[in-house]
């Protein structure tokens, strides 16, 4: 027995109309909300704010990453209870320093993904600074991402600005792209609330982070003067054991 399935026109969740491409549907949409719920989940993904998920983000009805830094504390222990809500909130507050690369690549730009924000960013750390004509001589990037980029600033600059207000970016000033070297960390770290943020400051610099210590690493990262088992086996290596202050300032 065949059923034939009709294939739809309109989009299920704004009414849009759907366009074609290569066999998939897609709504192109602006305003469509099951999209605008999708890049919020993508934007905190790549913030790494753990613990809010669709289901979270569903019950705060949250439609713009703008919404998850200007809603206070005790809106999200109404919506999700003190303990949740507390440290979901507390994640936020910790997401708010990160890179302006990895600012860039949360906000669901066309061809804007990792690689194209690191390249921007290795030499930009503002959106102001992107949108003045002098830098984009600087940036790397394909001419496709980059009018992604500037088309998607010019239908949402004043809502970037005003989510920008929130963070505190890290200073990336890149004097080598090439490799630099293998780079292990333990411990607790002096500048960064966790090993990720960490891992995407040094890749900024040109070094590769690795989970353990063998004959290839070239830097243990410790902080903390833990005497862990990487500690020991980087010492019976003779691998350097550093800070990151330290690491850097010697690139």
């Amino acid at each position: 027995m065949t059923i034939e399935i009709e294939i739809p026109t309109q989009c299920p969740s704004c009414s849009s109309d759907l366009e074609t491409v290569n066999s998939q549907l897609f709504c192109r949409s602006k305003d469509c909300p099951a999209q605008s719920t999708k890049k919020v989940e993508a934007f905190v993904k790549k913030m790494r704010i753990k613990g809010l998920g669709p289901a979270s983000i569903s019950k705060l009805g949250f439609v713009h990453p703008l919404e998850i830094y200007e809603t206070h504390l005790q809106a999200y222990v109404e919506a999700l209870g003190e303990k949740i809500g507390q440290k979901i909130f507390n994640e936020i507050e910790n997401s708010k320093t990160t890179t302006f690369a990895t600012f860039l690549s949360a906000l669901s730009i066309p061809l804007i993904g990792d690689t194209a924000s690191k390249k921007i960013g290795a030499k930009i750390n503002s959106i102001e600074d992107l949108c003045k004509e002098k830098f984009l001589g600087y940036i790397s990037v394909g001419p496709k991402a980059l009018d992604n980029l500037f088309d998607y600033l010019s239908d949402n600059i004043d809502d970037v600005e005003q989510l920008e207000e929130y963070f505190t970016f890290l200073t990336v000033e890149v004097k080598n792209m090439e490799h630099q070297g293998n780079v292990c960390i333990t411990g607790k770290l002096n500048d960064f609330s966790n090993r990720a943020k960490a891992k995407e400051f040094l890749e900024d610099y040109g070094y590769t982070i690795t989970t353990g210590v063998s004959g290839k690493t070239d830097y243990l990262v410790c902080e903390d003067g833990s005497n862990s088992s990487k500690s020991k086996k980087a010492e019976s290596l003779e691998i350097p054991i550093v800070t990151i202050a330290s690491l850097i300032k010697e690139t």
